[in-house]
C-alpha cells in the first residue's frame, strides 16, 4: 500500500489499546439511521451518542466517569420530531451541544453541569431555515456562538446562535447533496465535499468560491474533506474501481494533487480525524474494525503511513476527544470512542516513553476553550487564531457561562424607526413590557370612547335636531375619536 521506508518520526511507535470492559458504556442502542456521520461527539466532560428513539430523534449525554451498564430509563435529549443525524459540542462551552435532524431543524442545547437528571425536550434555541433534513452541524473554531449547518436542500447556513438568526446563506454553490463541511484553522474559510464529485474552498463572508477541484475522487461513494493547519486540504474518497483513496491538495493549485494514495477495496466511508498539534490524521471507516493513522509532513510522499489499530468488532461510529481532554501523564496523544451495536468503547492512542516527565514535543500548546472573537466581530470581517493553552499541568476546566439567546424584537425595530433612540440594547429590551402595557391601555381607552360615543350619537339623533351647527360639530368630533 505504501513504501515501507524507515523514517525518523516520534509517532512511528504509536499504539492503540482498548480500555477494560468496566470502563466501557454498555447497553446503549446506537442509532441505525442510514447517514454517514460519526454518531458520537466527545469533550472533556461528556460523551454524546445518537441513539434509537421511538416517535422522534434523541441522543444520550453521559458524563465521562459514568461507565458501565447504562439503564434503559436513562434520560435523553429528545426534542427532535425526526431522527437525529449529527451532533457537535461547542468548542467554547463544554455544556453546549448542537444537533441536526431529519425534521429540518437545528437545535442547540445546554446540558446541566453534572449531566442529565430528567429527559430534556426544550432546547435553548431552534434554528429553522432548511427545507430538507439537516445532516451536518459544526461550530466555528474561533468565534463564539457561530454555528454552520448543511442540509439535503444543498444549502449551507451560518447562524448566530446568540440571536437565533441566520447570518449567511449559501444557496447556489452546491447542485447536489453536501457530504462534509470543515472550517479552516482560524475560521475564515470552509471546504466542502459534494455529491457532484467536487471539492470546494469557500469564503463564506464574501459568498464566493476561492478554489475547486472537479472529480477529486472519481468514485460515486461519498467523499470527505478537511482543512489541515497549514491550509492544505486532506480528502478521502473512492476511485473509479471502488478503491478507497486519500488525497492531499493545495488550494493555491488544485489542478494536480500534492499526493494521492489507494488503500483498499472496502466500501465503508472513511471518516478523517485530524490533530493539528502533531499533524497526524486518523482514518476510521464505517463498518471497519480498524483505525489507520498517517503523519503529514513537507517531505515526499507528504502522507506517511504510521500504523493500524485493529479490533474484532466493526464500528458503527466514532467520537474523537479534543487534545485538552487527554491524559498527558500517560503520553496519550489521541482517544477515540468507538460505537458498537450496543456499546461505546474508548480506545487510547499512546506514544511509549520511558520518562515520567512532561513531553513537550508531544504536547505543544493547543487550542483552549476561550474564543478570541464574538459572532458580530467575525461577520464584520475580523479573523482570530485560536487562543492556545499549555497542557503541562493538565487541563483544568473553567466555569462555563450560560448560553443566552437574545432575539430581536419587532416592536423595538419599529420604535427605533419612528424615534431616533440611541439607548443600548439592554435598555430597549427592558422597556418592552411597558410598551405592551401602554398599548393595552390605549385599546381600553378607545373601547370606552367607542361605547360612550355610540350612546352620544343615539342622543344626538333624538335631541339635537334644533341646532344644526352644534349637531354637525359634535358628530364630526365623535367620528374622529372613534375611527
Amino acid at each position: 500500500m505504501f513504501k515501507r521506508v524507515v523514517r525518523q518520526s516520534k509517532f512511528r511507535h504509536v499504539f492503540g489499546q482498548a480500555v477494560k470492559n468496566d470502563q466501557c458504556y454498555d447497553d446503549i442502542r446506537v442509532s441505525r439511521v442510514t447517514w454517514d456521520s460519526a454518531f458520537c461527539a466527545v469533550n472533556p466532560k461528556f460523551v454524546a451518542i445518537i441513539v434509537e428513539a421511538s416517535g422522534g430523534g434523541a441522543f444520550m449525554v453521559l458524563p465521562l466517569h459514568k461507565s458501565g451498564r447504562i439503564d434503559k430509563a436513562y434520560p435523553t435529549v429528545c426534542g427532535h420530531t425526526g431522527p437525529v443525524l449529527d451532533i457537535d459540542w461547542c468548542p467554547h462551552n463544554d455544556q453546549v451541544i448542537a444537533s441536526g435532524s431529519e425534521d429540518c431543524t437545528v437545535m442547540v442545547w445546554q446540558i446541566p453541569e453534572n449531566g442529565l437528571v430528567t429527559s430534556m425536550s426544550e432546547p435553548v434555541v431552534v434554528l429553522e431555515g432548511h427545507s430538507k433534513r439537516v445532516g451536518i452541524v459544526t461550530w466555528h473554531p474561533t468565534a463564539r456562538n457561530v454555528l454552520l449547518s448543511a442540509g439535503c436542500d444543498n444549502v449551507v447556513i451560518i447562524w448566530n446562535v446568540g440571536t437565533g438568526e441566520a447570518m449567511i446563506t449559501l444557496e447556489d454553490m452546491h447542485p447536489d447533496i453536501i457530504f462534509s463541511v470543515c472550517w479552516n484553522r482560524n475560521g475564515s474559510l470552509i471546504c466542502t465535499a459534494c455529491k457532484d464529485k467536487k471539492i470546494r474552498v469557500i469564503d463564506p463572508r464574501k459568498e464566493e468560491i476561492i478554489a475547486e477541484k472537479d472529480k477529486a475522487h472519481e468514485g460515486a461513494r461519498p467523499m470527505r474533506a478537511i482543512f489541515l493547519s497549514d491550509g492544505k486540504v486532506f480528502t478521502t474518497g473512492f476511485s473509479r474501481m471502488s478503491e478507497r483513496q486519500l488525497g492531499l491538495w493545495d488550494p493555491d493549485n488544485m489542478e494536480e494533487p500534492v499526493s494521492v494514495h489507494e488503500m483498499d477495496t472496502s466500501n465503508g466511508v472513511l471518516l478523517p480525524f485530524y490533530d493539528p498539534d502533531t499533524n497526524v490524521v486518523y482514518l476510521c471507516g464505517k463498518g471497519d474494525s480498524s483505525i489507520r493513522y498517517f503523519e503529514i509532513t513537507d517531505e515526499a510522499p507528504f502522507v506517511h503511513y504510521l500504523n493500524t489499530f485493529t479490533t474484532k468488532e466493526p464500528q458503527r461510529g466514532m467520537g474523537y476527544m479534543p487534545k485538552r481532554g487527554l491524559d498527558v501523564n500517560k503520553c496519550e496523544i489521541a482517544r477515540f470512542y468507538k460505537l458498537h451495536e450496543r456499546k461505546c468503547e474508548p480506545i487510547i492512542m499512546t506514544v511509549p516513553r520511558k520518562s515520567d516527565l512532561f513531553q513537550d514535543d508531544l504536547y505543544p500548546d493547543t487550542a483552549g476553550p476561550e474564543a478570541p472573537l464574538e459572532a458580530e466581530e467575525w461577520i464584520e470581517g475580523k479573523n482570530g487564531d485560536p487562543i492556545l493553552i499549555s497542557l503541562k499541568h493538565g487541563y483544568i476546566p473553567g466555569k462555563n457561562r450560560d448560553l443566552k439567546v437574545v432575539k430581536k424584537n419587532i416592536l423595538d425595530n419599529k420604535m427605533s424607526k419612528n424615534t431616533e433612540n440611541t439607548a443600548p440594547a439592554v435598555k430597549t429590551a427592558t422597556s418592552t413590557p411597558s410598551i405592551v402595557s401602554g398599548t393595552h391601555l390605549l385599546i381600553y381607552f378607545f373601547l370606552i370612547i367607542y361605547c360612550t360615543c355610540t350612546h352620544m350619537i343615539h342622543y344626538l339623533y333624538h335631541y339635537s335636531y334644533e341646532c344644526s351647527f352644534c349637531y354637525h360639530v359634535i358628530y364630526v368630533f365623535i367620528h374622529v375619536c372613534v375611527y
